[in-house]
Order: structure tokens, then C-alpha cells, then sequence
């Protein structure tokens, strides 16, 4: 997402009560998946523009001035603070090995690795596996609704807007204290992952002929792989995408499922 921080709710309530009050524009013809485009396109346009602005010549900044171990060590930080929540929603997920996999992923980096900025785990090829409450009502069986860019966050869908206030409230970073310092770990957090899409945003912009429509297709595409995953459910059938039953020559582009999303 763009931005990551306590803000996420306020934005998200901002988002719907613009579509409510039906501040946006009519689309002919819409992607079945995509029924709010007129509101998405702008949100999209105002969420490249802080990027442009503001995000990427920071992030630039950063990747630029600090040594690459110093940012390995940070984007390794931030991980390992993202596998507990990971571990809780695999468990959720009854997806037991995972789950222990993200534990013992937890308590070795943060012993060993000096609180995560060593990523031992790694070396003791213990996966890493990235899951969060969207994915969990996912794999419930909740349906994925519609596409959805909010202001300042990014890609979304209506479900993992939902599932969004569930992970801002057990994301660590939000209990620590002082103020000053949880405010600086939410920025840096958000400078490492720009960085870290700096070069695949590069050929993005050249690329792509609908940057909106290119993000939004790869972001439901991975969004769906990352539910559907694993060679445990081989017998269990992905639902399909909305569009997947209109005609070859009437769909949008293919796209690569792991394409960049502005998340």
C-alpha cells in the first residue's frame, strides 16, 4: 500500500462516504470486477500524484544515501515484526505447518537475529509465509466484492477494507511508545517498501499502456494466488474472477500475478 499508518480508518471512511455520496463518475460498460471505477480512477490519480511528489523521491533518497545492509537489516526489522500477525492468521487458517513456520521464523530472528535484522530463519531454510486477515476471511469463504483503491492506502477490495481496521489493530508497530518513535518506524516502514519497488515502478510507467487498469488486474490476480497457494489445496478450485466467463477478445490484458501493486 501507499501509506501505512494509524490514519488507514479515517481514510477508509473517507473512501465510502465519497461513494455514498455518489461523487463519482459513470462508466460505460465497467469490468464486472471493477463496478466503482468512476470513483477508483481518480483515487488511483490522486494516490500517483503523493507518490510522484512526496514518496518517490524519498524513497530514492533513502535507497540512494543509506548502505544496502543498513536496508536489508530494516526490510529484515519490519518482516520479522510481520510474521506474528502471519503466524495467527495462518493458524485462523488452520494452515498448521505455516503457522509454525512463522513461530519459529519470530522467536529465532528475534534471538538470534537481533530482533529481526538478521534474517536467521532463512538460513535454516524455514519459509516465510505471508498472511494477513484479508486472506483469512478469503479462505473462509468470504467473497472478494469489488475492487477498490483507496486514498493514501492503495489497491484494495471491499473485503480486505474490511479485514484492514482487524490488521492496524494487531500490527506491533502500533503499540510502540513513545508516539514519536511508533510515527517514525510508520514512515520508515513506508520508505523500505517504496525502495523496494523502485525499479519494477520504473517498468511499470514504461510498459504500461492503462497503469490503472494494469495494477488493478495484477493486484486481484495476486491477491487470489495468495489465498489459493499452496499444493495442499490442489484439489480445491479457485472461484473464478467476475470476467473470467466474458469472451477472450472482450478481456483486459493479461498480466503477470506478481506484478507490483502500489500496496
Amino acid at each position: 500500500m501507499i501509506f501505512d499508518s494509524p490514519a488507514a480508518p479515517r481514510a477508509l471512511a473517507a473512501a465510502a462516504l465519497a461513494l455514498a455520496l455518489g461523487g463519482c463518475a459513470t462508466i460505460e460498460n465497467p469490468n464486472p470486477r471493477d463496478p466503482w471505477e468512476g470513483f477508483n480512477r481518480p483515487a488511483h490519480d490522486f494516490n500517483e500524484g503523493v507518490d510522484r511528489i512526496v514518496l518517490r523521491p524519498v524513497a530514492s533518497l533513502y535507497r540512494e544515501k543509506v548502505p544496502p545492509l543498513v536496508r536489508t537489516g530494516v526490510s529484515n526489522f519490519f518482516g520479522n515484526l510481520s510474521d506474528a500477525w502471519s503466524g495467527v492468521n495462518s493458524l485462523l487458517q488452520f494452515r498448521l505447518q505455516d503457522a509454525g513456520d512463522s513461530i519459529a521464523r519470530v522467536q529465532i530472528n528475534t534471538v538470534f537475529g537481533v530482533f529481526g535484522v538478521f534474517d536467521v530463519a532463512s538460513n535454516f531454510n524455514i519459509e516465510r509465509h505471508r498472511e494477513d486477515f484479508g486472506q483469512t476471511l478469503g479462505r473462509w469463504g468470504v467473497p472478494t466484492g469489488p475492487y477498490l483503491v483507496i486514498p493514501l492506502l492503495g489497491p484494495s477490495t471491499l473485503r480486505d477494507a474490511v479485514a484492514m481496521p482487524v490488521d492496524r489493530q494487531f500490527d506491533p508497530v502500533s503499540y510502540v511508545d513513545p508516539t514519536g518513535l511508533r510515527q517514525s518506524l510508520y514512515v520508515l516502514r513506508v520508505v523500505d517498501k517504496r525502495s523496494n519497488l523502485l525499479r519494477v515502478g520504473s517498468v511499470l510507467d514504461e510498459a504500461s499502456l492503462d497503469k490503472y487498469s494494469f495494477i488493478r488486474d495484477a493486484h486481484m490476480q495476486r491477491r487470489r494466488a495468495e489465498i489459493y497457494d499452496r499444493e495442499d489445496d490442489d484439489s480445491e478450485t479457485p472461484p473464478a474472477l467476475p470476467d473470467e466467463s466474458i469472451e477472450p477478445a472482450q478481456r483486459q490484458p493479461a498480466t503477470q500475478p506478481g506484478a507490483p501493486s502500489a500496496r
